[in-house]
């Protein structure tokens, strides 16, 4: 009984005692050119934890940021496609005796069509990516003032990011199957 009564009292005690001060850290952040560029945003603020953006020109940044505008427009219309064919499909035959409606959804789709139809859609799309310049995104912009259109490109650039993350999303749980095949090899999880 005493043995507790006299550990109560030191522990209370040591509640007065001065709290133990901590070394100061030094920042780890990353200095780069582009942290004023277009897409810095909060809470994250200017992102690259890996520091690449301090080991590229300007011709090479803008490249990526092109590349990554191009990658959200594809996947805003890959998301919007495939959530659209779980509520609608085209009438009539993909290819002889194989009908769009027979067509299952998500990434099974892709085993389902024939290498025919492949060859249509990689045509369609070379012959699509002919017609322009490379890196020329100025078409449908209209004479809007600066900040308009800074923050539209803005909204363009933030909604393909969230695009690019939902349809990996979706690829994600097409193929998750419980997890079992996910987890084999990797003991350290269970």
């Amino acid at each position: 009984m005493k043995t507790a009564i006299l550990a109560t009292l030191v522990a209370s005690a040591a509640a007065f005692a001065p709290a133990k001060q901590g070394q100061a850290s030094t920042s780890l952040a990353i200095s780069s050119p582009y942290e004023e560029e277009l897409g810095v945003i909060s809470p994250t603020g200017f992102f690259d934890p890996l520091g690449l953006s301090s080991k590229i020109d300007q011709p090479t940044f803008d490249k990526y940021r092109l590349a990554e505008l191009k990658h959200g427009r594809v996947a805003q219309l890959a998301l919007l496609g495939y959530l659209v064919q779980e509520i609608s499909r085209f009438p009539g035959e993909l290819a002889f005796g194989l009908k769009f409606a027979d067509v299952p959804n998500g990434v099974a789709a892709i085993e389902a069509v024939p290498a025919v139809g492949w060859a249509q859609i990689f045509l369609a799309v070379g012959l699509v990516e002919t017609k322009g310049t490379f890196g020329d995104f100025e078409q449908g912009k209209l004479n809007l003032p600066a900040e308009v259109l800074e923050r539209r490109s803005l909204c363009e650039l933030q909604h393909g990011r969230i695009a690019m993350l939902g349809f990996a999303e979706l690829v994600r749980h097409d193929l998750y199957d419980g997890g079992d095949k996910l987890l084999q090899g990797l003991p350290f999880l269970y």
